[in-house]
């Protein structure tokens, strides 16, 4: 089990060259509260003891609800995302949402029982940074901070850095690789995505 996974589940699925534009409206207290809003209902999913499909369902819906789906999709991509169509966009945003939560949601089973406990939060330029620590059993209690914005006008967050590494970015590699795979064509990628995770 790798702490990159857990994490994940309280985002995903994950901004150093891709910053939201807007956060005037957003608090500190607004950002933690999101946060905390986010492991309330993963610790939900986690506890239902519905199928694995029904979690993966689940984790979908709550990754659309906090989660800037457009902006992660677009920032995994990278510079590619301004090779899309309009068709295309809501195509790869779909099925990017997909990929994220079958292959982040897969691993619910296995955080029984750890959580997250928010620390604090700091203004970082245009968005909130909050400080947290994750609790898995087993293991030694690790750092995330998860970075939150209102750039859409609604408080989100759009990505997480678990002791240095920005799962968004983790992601923009697993993605490039899916497109070099797919030779650059950003239909086939879109087609792999529907069935990756």
């Amino acid at each position: 089990m790798k702490r990159r996974d857990f994490l994940a589940l309280s985002s995903a699925s994950a901004a150093v060259s891709l910053l939201p534009m807007q956060a005037s409206a957003l608090s500190s207290a607004e950002a933690e509260v999101l946060v905390n809003s986010v492991v309330a209902d993963i610790n939900k999913v986690i506890s239902s003891g519905k199928s694995l499909n029904g979690m993966i369902s689940d984790f979908e819906k709550i990754f659309k609800r906090y989660g800037d789906v457009s902006f992660i999709a677009g920032s995994a991509l990278g510079p590619d995302a301004r090779r899309l169509s309009g068709g295309q966009q809501n195509s790869y945003v779909s099925a990017f949402t997909g990929y994220i939560s079958r292959k982040y949601g897969k691993r619910f089973n296995e955080f029984a029982g750890g959580r997250i406990e928010v620390n604090g939060t700091k203004q970082v330029k245009n968005y909130y940074e909050v400080n947290s620590t994750a609790f898995l059993p087993g293991q030694s209690p690790f750092a995330v901070n998860f970075l939150v914005s209102n750039r859409t006008g609604k408080n989100l967050f759009f990505d997480m850095v678990i002791e240095g590494i920005s799962l968004r970015l983790s992601e923009k590699s697993e993605i490039g690789a899916m497109l070099d795979k797919n030779r650059g064509d950003l239909n086939k990628l879109i087609s792999a995505l529907k069935t990756s995770g």
